[in-house]
């Protein structure tokens, strides 16, 4: 059964609610509106009765309640008064119950994130477009004060995402894939160290090529499907490999991790990272620089290996099993791009003047430059080869090197992060406000990934479909009454609504 509830908001307005009881708690089906007007409260009720009686069919015990515009209409007499996304508002909250995001009891974060999903865009833009396109009013001194609070429920959140991964995706913590990435800033100025205080906006190493602007650094941990489960934030200046062992500890701890494999690439894997993952316990795969390999070795896995399609060998190391792979389809890639950097390094040194860092260039000591044999001998006899170090000693190889291979599901996390919700740059300078942008970032990461894996469709895609959904604003000039005509379905959308097992 569904009831019509009206609630004060932090912003002293009154919001108009569909919900209905599980037990004794309350579940928003949908949010009508808000207003401060009484007026407009009396119009956003009925329009709530409306909603119920058309899309449940549900027979109200006073049917006298309604109103005139159960009659025909003439089409002169209606003014159109605007159209919202309404459907797509109302589906994405159905998601965060799923998540039992709602829980959270903060309504403010939820709408930030469904507006980092819907339409990303400054908070205070979100404000304005929360208004405009759903009727959901937050005064900008509550975003101001909601601010502690957000920040406060990283850890249920984490909580959350983690059960949910469990109910869906079957996650038991058996092994876990992390990977770092950087977020800039739009500014030029670091934060400056004040005491025991530390600034996280420093400049560092940038995967997005802005060396020259300050960043943050941000670690996450993901299930073998790409759904994230943890985050770390550290300052711009650290090195990657130096989050790994914190993050990956952490999160041990935080759960009452007993095994745990861990998959990250070749920058993680330093010999002190090695020895403090054995220490506690830990089971590792990482990927290989071989190229920081002995000549002599890597001699010995190139004869071994024999360019022999899926051909592997393992060899033991200070930093443990080197299990190597050859792959065809890798050595024409890397013969390729080979090629093309030794042709690169040739038109530099034949142009002294133009010369600048190049892969396969070396100086000779007099100002002079040639081209780097050795590293080319190197290149030439690792190419189409992979290294993974790992002391899963009683795992084959093929397994080893296919957990590797999901390690790709955290890149393309990050890739939705980055375009889908817009990530960076950021425009927050104090420490509360970065760690809650990067909270609702997680957060919308959590249901863009959930709702990728349910459909096959990417975030971009299954927003689109979303914002095909509109709700349409109707005056009947002559009743002075406001009803809403929502537009038809397509069969693509009702297919995406049955992948997500989601009924409107």
């Amino acid at each position: 059964m569904l009831y019509v509830r009206t609630v004060k908001t932090a912003s002293k307005s009154i919001a108009v609610q569909v919900i209905y009881y599980r037990g004794r708690k309350q579940v928003v089906v949908k949010h009508i509106g808000s207003t401060k007007s009484i007026e407009v409260l009396d119009s956003l009720k009925h329009i709530a009765y409306k909603w119920i009686d058309r899309e449940t069919k549900q027979q109200r015990l006073f049917p006298s309640d309604r109103k005139s515009s159960d009659r025909h209409v003439r089409i002169d007499k209606l003014r159109n008064l605007g159209f919202s996304y309404t459907f797509a508002y109302e589906t994405i909250n159905k998601i965060f119950q799923l998540l039992e995001f709602t829980d959270l009891k903060c309504q403010i974060l939820l709408d930030f994130v469904l507006m980092r999903i819907i339409q990303p865009a400054s908070k205070l833009e979100s404000l304005e477009l929360l208004s405009e396109q759903f009727g959901m009013e937050h005064e900008r001194t509550e975003l101001y004060r909601s601010i502690p609070t957000i920040v406060s429920k990283k850890g249920t959140v984490e909580e959350k995402v983690i059960a949910f991964a469990k109910k869906y995706f079957s996650f038991d913590f058996s092994i876990v894939f992390y990977d770092v990435t950087t977020l800039y800033f739009e500014t030029f100025k670091q934060d400056e160290d004040k005491g025991e205080v530390k600034g996280l906006r420093k400049n560092g190493f940038s995967k997005d090529n802005k060396s020259n602007q300050p960043q943050i650094v941000i670690g996450l941990i993901v299930t073998r499907e790409g759904f994230p489960v943890a985050y770390d934030i550290f300052e711009g200046n650290t090195f990657e490999g130096k989050t790994f062992i914190p993050t990956i500890l952490k999160f041990k701890k935080t759960h009452s991790i007993n095994n745990l494999i861990v998959v990250a690439d070749a920058a993680m894997i330093s010999l002190s990272n090695v020895h403090s993952l054995v220490d506690n316990n830990l089971s590792y795969i990482v990927g290989a620089r071989m190229g920081n390999l002995k000549l002599e070795q890597i001699k010995e896995i190139s004869n071994n290996l024999g360019s022999v399609d899926e051909k592997s060998m393992r060899i033991e190391t200070e930093r443990g099993l080197l299990v190597c792979d050859f792959s065809p389809k890798r050595y024409k890639k890397d013969k390729h791009e080979m090629e093309k950097q030794i042709k690169k390094a040739t038109n530099l040194i034949s142009n002294p003047s133009k010369i600048k860092r190049s892969k396969f260039v070396k100086s000779t000591g007099d100002t002079g430059y040639a081209l780097n044999k050795e590293l080319i001998e190197k290149t030439t006899l690792l190419l189409g080869i992979r290294g993974y170090y790992t002391n899963l000693s009683n795992q084959t190889d093929q397994t080893i090197i296919a957990h590797y291979h999901n390690l790709w599901h955290v890149e393309q996390a990050f890739r939705v992060a980055k375009s889908d919700l817009a990530m960076r740059p950021i425009y927050h300078f104090k420490r509360q406000a970065i760690e809650a942008h990067i909270l609702i970032c997680f957060m919308a990461l959590a249901v863009c990934k959930h709702m990728e894996l349910q459909t096959g469709k990417s975030t971009k895609a299954i927003i689109k479909l979303f914002k095909g959904v509109t709700d349409a604003k109707l005056l009947n000039t002559q009743t002075n009454e406001e009803f809403i005509i929502r537009s038809e379905f397509s069969p693509e959308m009702q297919e995406l609504l049955k992948k997500l097992s989601l009924h409107h």
